[in-house]
């Protein structure tokens, strides 16, 4: 049975607890999903390409054909843009400037320093997003930036923070889609401090300093402040916990971004989001896979990423949640690694959409949980499938496994002469 067909019967099967999966589909494609540059060179970026990756940052693996420039990267993702259905943005963190060969200091950075990926973005109909990087540099060695207690390195960093503002709101004005900038930094002690109050508060007067040097305008830049458990090297105390930035957000007023891998084990991002957005402006999303810890693996369609995209679509928030993908493997091809990722992401938010979700609320309030749980349980094998090849068919992306001897050709013909 050819997909047509088999599209025909899922549809009449779907339309019997009352949905339309051409509206599903439709709804699935207009939410933009923002894919990580990072992923296609191992988080070493372009400001110094000889560079060590720090910060409780690890990339494993070896797997040959890694971007070595900024045309290798974007070639790269051009190739991986072709696998991927549905409306898609590129998430630059700032080492990923084009520095024309000179030196560029972190506190030095300029929207002229990103204009080539904003040509590149416009010509091919992608948003942007930006990301300071406050790891892998000499300032930040000690595994401390924008906490640190010796004022000229913490107002370095400030410097840092305020320009990528900046930049973002560069990136939305310039490609009309707007930008995320999400603040993340690595300051934390490996062993138990005594000093918390300190280092806290150096943190909280640095975002208060960062927040109020510029005023940028919602339509084109929206901040986000990301906290984490812990890193590498910053075991037993991460300075910007869970606690410090949800009333950082709410201060500032600015988003929260909610890592998959961020949390303790027995939590998960699926549950805040319905909290969070009682109270918050909005919500940066980091999907990601932990597989014991913050590992930032490929994510793939677990319940979790199915549960976190269904609660975007139950509750209406397709317009304050901004979805952004943050994994970096390099275990195996990287653009397999792009493709894989992005589109179980988009299958997870394609499967929220195929809810009966009126059927499920009204069941839920009038008590009867009987009913909810059945329909629940027998979704899950419901013929999605068919409606997902569908989905790629009218996006122009390979159906089913196609996409992969693509990939095996693209290393074959462009990665393996690296």
């Amino acid at each position: 049975m050819n997909t047509e067909k088999m599209y025909e019967a899922a549809k009449e099967i779907y339309a019997s607890i009352g949905v339309d999966t051409d509206k599903a589909i439709e709804n699935a494609a207009k939410v933009p999903i923002s894919v990580q540059c990072w992923q296609g060179d191992d988080v070493i970026g372009f400001e110094n390409p000889d560079g060590a990756l720090t910060g409780g940052i690890q990339t494993t693996g070896n797997y040959p054909g890694k971007a070595r420039t900024i045309d290798e990267l974007k070639a790269d993702f051009d190739f991986a843009a072709k696998l991927i259905p549905g409306k898609k943005k590129f998430s630059i963190h700032a080492i990923y400037l084009d520095n024309d060969g000179k030196k560029v200091d972190r506190n030095e950075i300029e929207p002229k320093h990103y204009d080539t990926w904003v040509s590149w973005a416009k010509e091919r109909k992608y948003g942007l997003d930006f990301n300071p990087t406050f790891f892998s540099h000499p300032l930040s060695a000690d595994g401390f930036t924008l906490s640190h207690n010796d004022e000229e390195i913490r107002s370095f960093w400030v410097e840092h923070g305020i320009r990528s503002r900046k930049i973002s709101e560069y990136f939305g004005k310039e490609t009309g889609e707007t930008s995320c900038n999400n603040l993340w930094v690595p300051d934390g002690f490996k062993d138990t401090p005594v000093c918390k109050d300190i280092y806290r508060g150096n943190l909280a007067k640095s975002y208060d300093e960062i927040f109020a040097a510029v005023k940028t305008d919602d339509r084109y830049n929206l901040d986000a402040v990301e906290s984490k458990v812990f890193g590498i090297g910053a075991e037993s105390c991460t300075i910007g916990s869970n606690e410090f930035y949800i009333g950082c957000a709410m201060k500032h007023n600015v988003l929260i971004t909610l890592d998959t891998g961020h949390y303790h084990p027995t939590e998960v991002v699926s549950d805040k989001i319905s909290a969070t957005m009682q109270y918050m402006k909005g919500i940066l999303l980091h999907v990601s896979r932990p597989v014991r810890w913050d590992s930032d693996h490929v994510v793939i369609l677990d319940d979790e990423t199915k549960a976190i995209m269904s609660e975007i679509v139950r509750g209406g928030y397709e317009d304050r949640v901004h979805i952004g993908l943050d994994y970096f493997d390099a275990s195996i091809n990287r653009i397999a690694c792009w493709a894989i990722g992005a589109r179980n992401a988009r299958k997870a938010l394609l499967s929220a959409y195929l809810e009966p979700r009126e059927k499920l609320r009204e069941l839920e309030l009038n008590g009867d949980y009987t009913s909810r749980l059945a329909y629940l349980e027998e979704l899950k094998t419901f013929p999605f499938a068919a409606v997902w090849d569908r989905y790629c068919e009218c996006s122009g992306v390979p159906v089913r496994d196609q996409w992969l001897k693509e990939v095996k050709n693209y290393e074959a013909d462009v990665l393996s002469k690296r």
